[in-house]
């Protein structure tokens, strides 16, 4: 499969080695887009649309609660499927993000390749 085939992944993570942990699992189906925060995130998923978001809740700049909602409320990214990726694990955490927020998944941390791809592919 062609590079400008494959469907675009936006990580969003602080931390380098989540981020580089995840485009390697992803990067032989995905072309992998990675921000550092939810200000960045909010930037790239406007200018570059990305078909799903793979996003942690707690960052700098912009959390990435505040994010999903920004890019779930944006009249340009709204359609853009957006999935937490975190390492909290409380129902009201998971609760706020999707019926608030507006994410369309919750996969919390530590994870594997297929989770991954499970929530990719359903959306």
């Amino acid at each position: 499969m062609e590079e400008t085939n494959k469907k675009r992944v936006l990580i969003v993570d602080d931390e380098p080695v989540v981020r580089r942990l995840v485009h390697q699992m992803l990067s032989k189906d995905y072309t992998v887009l990675e921000a550092q925060d939810g200000q960045e995130a909010v930037s790239i998923a406007r200018s570059q649309k990305p078909d799903v978001i793979l996003m942690d809740m707690l960052m700098p700049k912009m959390d990435g609660l505040t994010a999903c909602y920004i890019i779930k409320t944006g009249r340009t990214t709204k359609a853009t499927p957006v999935v937490m990726l975190t390492a909290i694990n409380y129902e009201l955490n998971k609760k706020l993000s999707q019926d608030v927020m507006g994410a369309d998944g919750y996969i919390t941390k530590p994870f594997t390749r297929e989770a991954l791809l499970q929530a990719i592919s359903q959306l």
